[in-house]
């Protein structure tokens, strides 16, 4: 028997004013699996999607991480100011712009998905000028999130103020998840759902059931598929790759880093993350 055909709807042609239910957004940090998860959403019939995530899409009004110091994004001196500043952004413009270049695979799609790690920063303003909204919240281990930064090193600017990069990648993680907190406390159950990148990984039911509670029109989504990942660099299946990750730090990236996370101990709590010593302390979260 043949697959289907999608029947392709383009925002162009077309006013997605009249056509879409929801907006939901993917609140994430950078490297905390969020493009998997867009990837994913974009195969379902129901949802209108974008080429690229939200800041880089054409039309875009306002700044973006590769204009702002990549993806050690929220250091001031590298533009991190900017990035959180509501005043940078015009976001009906970019509503408009985001109508424009949209794609569904459906007739019957109704839900548009987007997302971008500054918006960590915006959802009060996504809530206020895209309606209704609403969000899925999302966390991942810190230390594997300052390994994938790390892969970036060698063509990432490290700030002025910081003599190692590990140093300021741990900075930025920790930044990123005492923002992500104050979302999940001021926005979960009534406007989103959050749960971990480990537990999408190993309960991806689980996620998908979480992700349909604030858009039931997804009912088609399936994260159990090997989809494109970093712009089609490579192709797999959802996968675990804290371990593998985890495991590539130094005991010296490990003291760098500790020596961050230690002052920083409230917000890895809040989450359920250990403090890591060596690269066999793999710690069970259960954030969800």
């Amino acid at each position: 028997m043949k697959a289907e055909k999608p029947a392709w709807r383009f925002g162009v042609r077309e006013k997605l004013s009249g056509s879409v239910r929801i907006y939901l957004f993917g609140i994430g940090a950078n490297n905390s699996g969020t493009t998997f998860l867009k990837n994913a959403i974009s195969t379902s019939r129901s949802s209108w999607n974008l080429p690229l995530e939200g800041q880089f899409t054409r039309g875009f009004a306002g700044p973006n991480t590769r204009e702002r110091g990549s993806l050690l994004w929220t250091h001031d001196d590298l533009g991190g100011a900017a990035l959180r500043d509501p005043a940078a952004y015009d976001w009906p413009r970019t509503r408009r712009a985001w109508h424009l270049q949209a794609f569904a695979r459906s007739a019957g799609a109704s839900v548009f998905y987007t997302k971008a790690p500054p918006f960590l920063f915006h959802v009060e303003s996504l809530r206020a000028h895209f309606q209704p909204a609403r969000f899925i919240f999302t966390i991942r281990n810190p230390y594997a999130v300052c390994e994938g930064i790390s892969r970036r090193r060698s063509i990432l600017s490290l700030p002025p103020s910081k003599r190692c990069f590990f140093e300021a990648a741990a900075e930025h993680v920790v930044c990123c998840m005492a923002q992500q907190r104050r979302n999940v406390e001021a926005h979960v159950p009534r406007r989103g759902v959050f749960f971990s990148y480990e537990t999408m990984c190993a309960e991806p039911e689980r996620a998908e059931a979480l992700i349909r509670s604030q858009a039931p029109e997804l009912d088609d989504l399936n994260l159990r598929q090997r989809l494109s990942v970093k712009q089609g660099i490579y192709y797999e299946m959802l996968t675990d790759m804290n371990q593998r990750q985890i495991a590539a730090l130094s005991p010296v990236d490990f003291d760098v880093i500790n020596a961050v996370f230690c002052n920083s101990r409230a917000v890895l709590d809040y989450f359920e993350y250990d403090l890591m010593r060596r690269p066999s302390d793999l710690p069970e979260s259960s954030a969800a």
